[in-house]
């Protein structure tokens, strides 16, 4: 009986990411420590020693704070006092000149200096600059027109998120009640530097169109797996906010259908893709000879997210060319994501995205959303009954 006893395998310990732990300390300041401990499967023990080590940190970091601001703060002075030198030193011809030569120099040097500031050191208004400058513009009728269709394109180029070239923009115009043909357009754009993002088949966040090493198709579409830590698939959405995007990369096993790993950034980059890897790694106590399944995107294909790929023994696989059906199960688990957590809910602020994006997979997608694919339970409880 003894030897039985030696023979059985020791469990594994979990360890979580800082991000998970913010998170989680996010909870508990919101339901209060027992109940997120409960939601989330943890000790309460634990989540009070998180608490504890962050409210050290944090102590820690506010006088950091403070020198930094003060320094940033005499660093301003000494740059305002430098440009206020300079700004006297290109304008001396103009400094006992009536203010419309005033103007013109400002005007001929705002590229350099801000124009507050330019006004400030030589004694004009900013009203009375904009002023002349509109009556500048306004001598003819034909600038006066192209300025008004040059503020409508930039207008709704930025409403549409840098993305349309002159062809959608045209269309925008159109319903706006301001018709243009798709040339008048583009001249608009190239006259005011305005370049669209360059479109990619199927998803925004894959850049595909490098020239970096491509692993091979291993997985071929067969999203079944036997066992947990088989294979893995992993891929990266972005979601719109208050302050622009939020990209998310998540991990997801394919055999439990469960979110192993996720990371969130404001930029996609190698890091978002390797954070989200770390993150599954730790998590499920770096098992060796898992397929690791993604798109070809750039993050995925570069030096950093393959060697720690190598590093850890794990089998990478690459969907093809523009083809999202090499990775449905995680596309299904974004649109999962943002129908039920997302849509239909105004902008939010970055950080509260965040959490909505933590309760929503570590409470309720893992542990109590019931998934078709598991025969309508959860991930956690399905990866409880073959781990059992």
């Amino acid at each position: 009986m003894a030897t039985a006893a030696n023979d059985m395998p020791k469990r594994k310990r979990v360890r979580y990411s800082a991000e998970y732990r913010t998170e989680a300390l996010a909870l508990a300041e919101r339901i209060g420590v027992a109940a997120a401990a409960s939601e989330l499967g943890l000790r309460a023990t634990q989540i009070y020693q998180w608490r504890a080590k962050a409210a050290h940190e944090k102590s820690v970091s506010d006088r950091e704070r403070q020198l930094r601001e003060e320094n940033a703060r005499l660093k301003r002075q000494l740059a305002d006092k430098t440009e206020e030198v300079t700004i006297l030193g290109k304008n001396r011809g103009v400094l006992r000149e009536e203010a419309g030569l005033k103007y013109a120099a400002i005007h001929q040097h705002r590229s350099a200096h801000s124009i507050a500031r330019q006004c400030a050191v030589l004694g004009v208004s900013r009203s009375g600059y904009y002023a002349w400058l509109r009556r500048r513009e306004t001598t003819s009728q034909r600038l006066a027109e192209r300025a008004k269709r040059d503020a409508k394109v930039v207008e709704l180029f930025e409403a549409n998120k840098r993305r349309y070239g002159s062809p959608r923009l045209r269309e925008e115009l159109e319903a706006e009640g301001m018709a243009m043909n798709r040339k008048t357009v583009a001249e608009s754009m190239r006259r005011q530097g305005l370049r669209a993002r360059a479109a990619k088949p199927f998803r925004h966040t894959t850049d595909s169109g490098h020239s970096l090493g491509v692993a091979p198709n291993v997985i071929a579409q067969d999203f079944s797996a036997e066992r947990p830590d088989e294979k893995w698939a992993g891929d990266i959405t972005y979601l719109r906010t208050l302050q622009g995007w939020l990209y998310l990369a998540v991990i997801l096993d394919l055999c439990t259908r469960k979110v192993i790993g996720w990371a969130t950034r404001t930029r996609i980059d190698a890091e978002l893709a390797c954070t989200a890897l770390r993150a599954a790694l730790a998590r499920r106590g770096e098992p060796s000879g898992v397929i690791m399944h993604t798109d070809r995107g750039s993050v995925y294909c570069g030096w950093d997210h393959r060697n720690l790929i190598r590093r850890y023994g794990l089998i990478a696989s690459m969907s093809g060319r523009g083809n999202c059906f090499d990775n449905a199960v995680v596309e299904s688990f974004f649109h999962s994501l943002k129908v039920e957590s997302i849509h239909g809910v105004p902008l939010m602020h970055p950080d509260a995205l965040r959490q909505v994006l933590f309760e929503y997979i570590e409470v309720e997608y893992n542990r109590t959303r019931r998934h078709s694919a598991l025969g309508y339970i959860s991930p956690d409880a399905f990866e409880a009954q073959i781990v059992a």
